[in-house]
């Protein structure tokens, strides 16, 4: 199945938590539940309530379900805690640090700076939006598309970035400085539901 394009609030609407930031996916109508008025009658049974999870997840760092897939395997496979370990591989991605740096409004703008090549890995261009960042790489952007990438960050008034990150406002320039901890993550989820649903 190819990546998602359509309505976006529609998502947060689905899953019932704002999965961006933005005022389009905090307003009341975006948490209200899809239909004419919000039909909130049934209940999700176990399973409904474990793929909901899973889908916050998915949604809020734009994974597919085959990516998500391999990252679950991939953390099943690592040591320590499943859920904090796959949590910060998703956090590691590379159009999620762009996000969290608040170079982009969403992460689907994030993806797509990534893609367009306008950004750069220590140096090197790098267009793959899964790119996983290690402690010490640094990351800036293209001379060309500063300003793009300032108006971007001015629309985002009180933008915090995390404290695995250090950032230079100056030159717009970033370093990994720790590995994020799930503590450091502002989306609420609940780890072990997601873990349960595949199991």
């Amino acid at each position: 199945m190819a990546n998602y394009t359509g309505p976006k609030v529609k998502l947060s609407r689905r899953v019932g938590v704002p999965i961006c930031d933005t005022p389009k996916h905090t307003s009341k109508r975006a948490l209200t539940p899809p239909g004419m008025h919000g039909y909130r009658g049934r209940r999700l049974r176990d399973y409904g309530v474990r793929l909901n999870e899973k889908q916050k997840l998915r949604y809020h760092y734009n994974v597919m379900e085959k990516q998500f897939r391999l990252y679950m395997d991939k953390a099943g496979r690592a040591k320590g805690n499943t859920g904090e370990v796959l949590l910060t591989m998703l956090e590691k991605r590379l159009d999620n640090v762009i996000r969290r740096l608040g170079w982009a409004r969403t992460i689907w703008q994030a993806r797509q700076i990534v893609a367009h090549g306008l950004v750069k890995v220590n140096g090197r261009k790098c267009d793959r939006p899964s790119f996983a960042v290690k402690v010490g790489d640094e990351i800036s952007i293209k001379d060309k598309k500063m300003q793009y990438v300032r108006d971007n960050m001015e629309s985002l008034p009180g933008h915090d970035v995390p404290a695995w990150l250090s950032f230079n406002p100056s030159n717009l320039t970033a370093k990994v400085v720790t590995e994020p901890t799930p503590d450091q993550i502002p989306f609420d989820v609940n780890m072990n539901l997601i873990i349960e649903f595949y199991r």
